[in-house]
């Protein structure tokens, strides 16, 4: 795989992220992204001042302004670089027409700069800047104004960096900006604050504690010098932080006060900022909020060039994960190279070495049947030193030729060696890095600011959006320094596999990560120094993907608002709609292909993943030049069939097509691979009983509630029954009977798109479907199990993997209408904060709180998790007495804060989407529903307007609160069967009466729950437009 400094493998290094995104109707519980980033280069003068005499905000000046920002040709937002007499760097983006404003900083210090004693002492420190400040010390106050404005908030901790943000409404950007200016001027950091919050961060902790991500990058700092900040662990625990401190009489809060006073010092800080205001009234805003953080003069530690001692080179770990996953890293510790950015030997090495076209590393090592996937990168992040990694992903033979596998990557670098640099492939790279900067998409505003402040702490201010894209200066005796960097004598070995347990006989301390050290024998690194050419191994070709033609087609005056059907037949329908808004030369189209066998029962709804995953293996090495070229292709399997996407540059997207359209008619696999992908599949449904237990109870929710649905179990069975064989007379049975539905949209004209769509009917045509085509009625949506009015039920399981068990409380609030959506969104708006504050930051409940929708097959409801280590009939009993509680608060709660509430939802609603990709994937949700409501957002906002805090309260005792004539319940526990470690506390805090359990009906039997329930009807379309597919002639 290649990467460019904006796509590397470090983008999976697990970071520490503070809390989940509660404002979002997706689950996301945990970020991933760069580990670390390196020194920040000052623009402006090194020495300021350490402590200001106060000034007026009009009084005040910054000490650089900066108008000369360089951004893309198409950028139509205004930007300013400044710098602050305190020393703090800012980016300020004036947007006129944003609907959403942000902000983030970035502080030049994470855990690597722990004490040694206290291990994970800056992400709690993270943590706990978001519970209260002198000027306002609510502890919810901030998540509460910004959930209040249409807003939420999140931050992680890294080892070299730690990075807060937000997004707002853009009129409550100023009161936002306040509150958070105020963690770096006067956080209070209460005693009883931080005696809850150490719980926070153990939760944290303890849900990571199964992630082989998490453990395995620990193992490799463990295995550092002792004595090396690199081998800190950075999460920290309820031990680190609390038992063994109390144990040497050290006090904690008086440790977090002294490293955010050490630390938090204007000068290692970079603030991004945007708003709909001009340049100038974001310059006073932020001068009068930020001039106040104190500057210290901070030293950014310079870190030591070896992070490992002499003995773990020549060196094979073994390691033993939880997952049944293979895997084999070759790391090598290299300079930090952040000084070459622009002419990034490292990009070019990357593209070469995770290149995956013929002659590629990956190529040969997918012949052989020892591979599926190579990734590789660098990673400029430790102030003195970097790694650059080759990660393998190996197959059960790849796993027996760990030796041989080494051997092909040295004697690709020793081909790479005495090829020596390619001037041609290298402004190959420039010349794609400058297509994607000049026509880079339009950046969601939060994304926007937290990607530049990572920036402003590495590159000159003035090119802070367009280093990432700026390798253009030819350094070939870099590339060669680097790669004579690549040998045997300094790599390490890392090896991943269950199978090594009987032999490892070593623990890490922190996550009990079971390793083995193997030393190299000297003969067979020898034999990796001496290596001989590979004739298979060769350097790429010229990338025939990249686009020659930018033209933007010719917009219509009369072209319709909306997607529009320009050719419907028995056997295909097409959308389309040329875009008229984003003004780039990309395009975006999809093709759902249905056939109702591909979900008949398991074996047949396997045999259909397994096509897919033929499809996509047996295209890998044509897709990806095309994908290096920003042209995508993405193919996934559905309950209906298969569904594929293409979207990108549209100059090439036909020839992509064409090439598709051959592998989907003429399906021919090979049988070798076909055996390493059905071992892939099964491990995957093996290795899902080891995922979170939140995912657990999402995943049994829908199972129950989902009118037909095959659990894992079922599907694990049926692969039995998968062959070779089988998988090719599905495939040939599929295509040669399905119905086409697709979707064109972007800088495409009615009559391309109809050319389009010719080429797609031309090939279905010639199948049994224009004879005897699929019948509208065999493509009806899958539909919802409805609950009725007093409904309560319980599902149980249990989990062995994890501390942790899970409770979800699932009401169902009936069919999907307007009026329901906005009414279960309304809801979801309101309880979302204080239901975080309640049983995340008050009671402690775990680190995994949610609350939100699911809208899902026509019906409608709310939803609260938790993920805690207490059980889940006493969290469920929590989190109905905070429903109970709040009722009260709801019913007192005075008019302009619901009105709040109100205005929050509809900026919510009203967002635009940012790129042509978000614009299509809003309008083909409508037509992948067959709702057709284009127009949702705004007619849902309409009614929100009109509804009154009285029409709400009825609704909520109705439908949410505990004794509500509507209510209609399921909730799900994953019940954890690991044993307690405080069992006896734990009881102690626990009452010794559950409440709410006695009225549930437990379900033992799926069958006969599902036997004796009705279906929601499907959501009837908005437009008058017939169901899809052939009408039987009754």
């Amino acid at each position: 795989m290649y990467f460019s400094c904006s796509k590397s493998i470090f983008t999976i290094t697990a970071l520490l992220s503070r809390r989940l995104n509660s404002q979002q109707t997706k689950i996301i519980f945990a970020q991933r992204s760069i580990g670390s980033f390196a020194k920040s280069k000052m623009t402006a003068g090194e020495t300021i001042s350490q402590k200001l005499s106060p000034k007026k905000p009009e009084q005040m000046e910054p000490i650089l302004r900066l108008n000369n920002i360089e951004k893309s040709q198409q950028d139509t937002r205004d930007y300013r670089g400044l710098q602050l007499e305190n020393g703090l760097k800012v980016l300020l983006i004036s947007d006129p027409n944003t609907d959403v404003s942000a902000a983030a900083l970035s502080v030049q210090v994470g855990h690597m700069s722990d004490p040694q004693n206290l291990p994970g002492l800056a992400h709690f420190c993270e943590h706990m800047l978001f519970l209260g400040t002198e000027k306002y010390p609510h502890e919810n106050g901030y998540t509460t104004y910004l959930s209040q404005s249409g807003g939420s908030s999140n931050a992680a901790t890294y080892p070299l960096m730690t990075k807060y943000h937000f997004h707002v409404a853009p009129d409550k950007l100023d009161g936002a900006l306040d509150r958070f200016a105020q963690f770096f001027i006067a956080p209070l950091f209460t005693p009883s604050a931080t005696e809850r919050e150490i719980n926070a961060v153990n939760s944290e902790h303890e849900k990571n504690l199964p992630s082989d991500l998490w453990r395995i990058k620990q193992v490799h700092r463990h295995l550092a010098k002792p004595d090396h900040a690199y081998s800190k662990f950075g999460s920290g625990n309820k031990s680190t932080l609390s038992e063994i401190p109390k144990s040497l009489k050290i006090d904690v809060r008086e440790e977090l006060l002294k490293f955010h006073k050490e630390w938090y010092s204007a000068n290692i800080m970079c603030l991004a900022v945007i708003g709909k205001e001009s340049l100038n009234e974001l310059e006073s805003m932020v001068m009068e909020k930020f001039s106040e953080i104190e500057n210290k003069n901070v030293d950014v530690p310079e870190w030591p060039r070896h992070p490992y001692g002499e003995d773990r080179y020549g060196q094979k770990v073994k390691i033993v994960p939880i997952k049944d996953v293979r895997s084999l890293t070759m790391s090598f510790t290299t300079d930090d190279l952040t000084k070459f950015y622009k002419s990034g030997p490292d990009n070019y090495l990357t593209h070469l070495i995770g290149h995956e076209g013929k002659g590629s590393i990956l190529s040969e090592l997918r012949r052989l049947g020892w591979c599926n996937d190579l990734m590789a990168g660098h990673q400029n992040t430790q102030n003195g030193f970097g790694f650059f990694d080759i990660v393998v992903d190996l197959t059960q033979e790849g796993l027996e030729h760990v030796d041989d596998i080494v051997n092909i990557i040295f004697q690709y670098l020793r081909m790479l060696r005495e090829e020596g640099p390619k001037k041609w492939i290298f402004d190959e790279c420039v010349k794609l890095n400058e297509m994607r900067f000049r026509f880079k998409e339009k950046e969601q505003p939060e994304n926007l600011v937290t990607h530049a402040v990572s920036s402003m702490q590495i590159f000159p201010l003035e090119e802070v959006l367009i280093a990432p894209y700026l390798s253009n200066e030819w350094r070939p005796d870099l590339i060669s320094g680097l790669l004579d960097e690549l040998i045997p004598s300094k790599s390490r070995i890392v090896i991943v596999s269950q199978s090594f347990e009987p032999a490892c006989d070593q623990a890490e301390p922190y996550y009990k990560t079971k390793y083995g050290l193997e030393r190299i024998p000297t003969d067979i690194v020898q034999s990796w120094e001496k290596c001989d050419l590979n004739e298979n191994l060769k350097l790429s070709l010229p990338n025939s993907f990249i686009p020659t033609n930018f033209d933007i087609a010719d917009v219509p005056s009369d072209g319709p608002k909306h997607p529009t059907i320009i050719l419907d037949t028995p056997i295909l329908r097409v959308w389309h709609k040329q875009d008229n808004q984003f003004n780039k030369p990309k395009a975006c189209m999809r093709f759902d292909m249905s056939n109702p066998i591909a979900s008949l029962d398991p074996l047949n709804c396997n045999l259909n993943h397994m096509m897919v995953m033929l499809l996509k293996d047996q295209l890998n090495e044509y897709l990806y030049d095309a994908e290096l070229a920003n042209l995508k292709l993405n193919v996934v399997g559905k309950s209906g069939g298969i569904d594929f996407t293409i979207h990108g540059f549209s100059d090439k997207q036909v020839v992509l097509l064409e090439k598709l359209l051959d592998h989907l008619f003429d399906f021919r696999v090979d049988e070798k691979r076909f055996d390493i992908l059905k071992e892939e599949y099964v491990r995957s449904l093996k290795n899902f009983k080891a995922e979170q237990p939140y995912q657990h109870s999402i995943y049994y929710l829908a199972l129950l509630l989902t009118e037909n649905a095959w659990a894992n179990v079922e599907l694990l069975d049926a692969m039995e029954l998968v062959t070779f064989d089988r998988v090719n007379n599905f495939a040939k049975e599929f295509f040669q009977r399905l119905h086409t539905e697709c979707f064109i949209f972007g800088n495409v004209t009615k009559q391309h798109a109809t050319e389009v769509a010719g080429r797609v009917n031309k090939r279905v045509e010639a199948t049994n479907a224009s004879k005897l085509p699929i019948l509208a009625r065999q493509m009806l949506k899958k539909r919802e199990y409805k609950l009725l009015a007093g409904d309560s039920y319980l599902f149980e399981k249990e989990n062995e993997y994890h501390k942790s068990s899970c409770t979800q409380l699932y009401l169902q609030c009936g069919a999907q209408t307007d009026h329901t959506n906005i009414m279960v969104n309304l809801v979801s708006q309101v309880l979302s904060e204080p239901c975080y504050d309640c049983l995340r930051t008050k009671e402690q409940l775990g680190y995994i709180v949610f609350s939100g929708v699911r809208k899902i097959n026509g019906a409608n409801g709310i939803r609260i998790i938790v993920q805690s280590a207490k059980h889940p009939t006493f969290v469920e009993d929590r989190i109905e007495n905070f429903l109970q509680t709040y009722l009260q608060a709801i019913e007192d709660m005075p008019l302009d804060e619901f009105e709040r509430h109100k205005e929050a939802l509809a900026v919510k609603k009203l967002e635009k989407p940012k790129t042509i990709f978000q614009q299509f994937n809003q309008f083909y949700g409508e037509i992948a529903m067959q709702t057709y409501h284009f127009e949702r957002e705004e007619a849902e906002v309409a009614i929100l307007r009109k509804i009154t805090k009285s029409d709400f309260v009825d609704y909520f005792k109705k439908f949410i609160a505990k004794d509500g004539g509507e209510r209609r319940v399921l909730s799900v526990h994953i019940v954890s069967k690991q044993p307690e470690e405080n069992a006896i506390e734990s009881k102690k805090e626990e009452p010794l009466e559950i409440t709410n359990m006695d009225r549930h009906k437990c379900i033992s039997d799926i069958v006969a729950f599902k036997s004796c329930k009705e279906l929601y009807p499907i959501a009837l379309p908005f437009l008058d437009i017939k169901a899809k597919g052939a009408r039987s002639k009754l």
